[in-house]
């Protein structure tokens, strides 16, 4: 199951509805990809399962900015 550590986003599940009205279960993957990250507290960088989002948002406010605005501390997303 890929799950991004910083926004903590998961898969989702739901039905397929073609034309026919039938339902079948599906799942929507969230995009998940391997980081890395420096990290200037560590003076090194570390790699981070993180999804497409939050990475764009961490390039723009940080890392430590964006710990902090989502309440979580660095041990929690290593």
């Amino acid at each position: 199951m890929a799950k991004c550590k910083l926004s903590g986003k998961a898969p989702m599940s739901g039905n397929n509805r073609p034309w026919s009205k039938k339902a079948t279960r599906r799942k929507w993957q969230p995009n998940v990809q391997t980081y890395s990250v420096y990290v200037p507290e560590l003076s090194r960088t570390v790699r981070i399962k993180a999804s497409a989002s939050a990475m764009r948002t961490v390039d723009k406010i940080g890392l430590d900015a964006y710990l902090r605005k989502n309440g979580l501390a660095l041990k929690d997303v290593m």
